[in-house]
């Protein structure tokens, strides 16, 4: 009794260790493959994590020396534009302009650094595909024909795209500007890489796309005049109206309200024309961009006045005879 019990205790034991050694037996050509193909994976994987690393340095370095490089060129532009306009108009100061170049300068280089993540990280997942044995070819070809279709299918977008981008590089205009791109003419109300919104006098708001914007006058860049032509008697002293008009030049140059929008004193360009028994007479005042509109009103009205107290009388068109009266 006691042997069979011996037995049968050993019985489990060995099915046990028979189902192990068969277990082992079973798995060993994929130990075999696993410790024959450590050595690869090991490579590949340092491979990958190498490729990724390298990725996202260079991707911070390229934003590093955009972020610098746009700021330096707006400096520079900044700089240039401030000696061309003179140094009366740095001391009055120029923030609304410095700062439409800073919000310029991260526009463009949100565009730049999102460009140089997409090359970059672009370029690592497909070496990292080829690390991980896939074939590229096929890949490459389809992304080739497939970029083909889209450049052919959408070629005005990638034409607003490209006229956005150059747009914003070389500050053509910004929100807040006044421009004429054509069939619209109005203050920018927003400026994306494919369209510009202008708000016309009348309110209505224009969605233009770059692409199709070929000539654009910007009223608000640097400086502009207000030029005022005034249209008087014809039997008005022309020497006696510049008199009037420099003394009046004069204390409108010297009102506070109207000495922070000017950045030279108003010149008196004299008699531009004679015609219908008018003499006319034009003024002309540089004034800070966006405020030629408001300037040129205050100052029309402010010569008139003048010319009323100087007993000077506006021209009124003179009536036409008829033929043989």
């Amino acid at each position: 009794m006691a042997g069979e019990h011996t037995l049968d205790a050993a019985a489990p034991s060995l099915v046990g260790g028979g189902g192990h050694a068969a277990l082992v037996a079973q798995g060993g050509p994929l130990v075999d493959w696993l410790s024959e193909n450590s050595g690869v994976f090991i490579s590949g994987g340092l491979q990958i994590v190498l490729i990724l690393l390298i990725a996202v340095i260079l991707r911070a370095v390229a934003g590093r020396l955009i972020d610098h490089s746009i700021k330096r060129m707006a400096a520079s532009h900044r700089r240039i534009g401030n000696g061309k306009l003179g140094t009366r108009v740095l001391a009055k100061g120029n923030g609304t302009r410095n700062e439409r170049q800073e919000q310029r300068a991260e526009t463009i280089s949100s565009v730049l650094r999102s460009v140089a993540s997409f090359v970059i990280l672009g370029v690592a997942i497909v070496m990292v595909l080829g690390e991980l044995g896939i074939n590229l070819g096929p890949i490459l070809m389809s992304a080739g024909v497939l970029g083909l279709a889209i450049g052919f299918g959408a070629q005005s977008l990638v034409q607003d795209f490209m006229s956005g981008i150059f747009m914003l590089i070389e500050d053509q205009y910004g929100v807040g500007d006044t421009v004429d791109v054509g069939d619209a003419v109005g203050t920018v109300e927003g400026v994306s890489l494919r369209v510009t919104k202008v708000r016309d006098l009348n309110g209505g708001l224009w969605y233009v796309r770059n692409g199709q914007i070929m000539r654009v006058c910007n009223m608000n860049q640097d400086w502009a005049n207000a030029v005022v032509e005034m249209p008087l008697d014809a039997s008005a002293d022309v020497g006696h109206v510049r008199e009037v008009v420099e003394r009046s030049l004069d204390a409108f140059a010297e009102d506070p309200e109207q000495a922070g929008k000017l950045l030279e004193r108003p010149t008196a360009n004299g008699v531009v024309g004679i015609a219908n028994g008018a003499v006319t007479f034009r003024v002309t005042a540089k004034t800070k961009p966006g405020e030629q509109w408001a300037l040129g009103r205050d100052l029309r009205g402010h010569l008139k006045r003048h010319f009323d107290e100087a007993g000077i009388r506006m021209a009124y068109p003179m009536p036409v005879n008829p033929a043989g009266a």
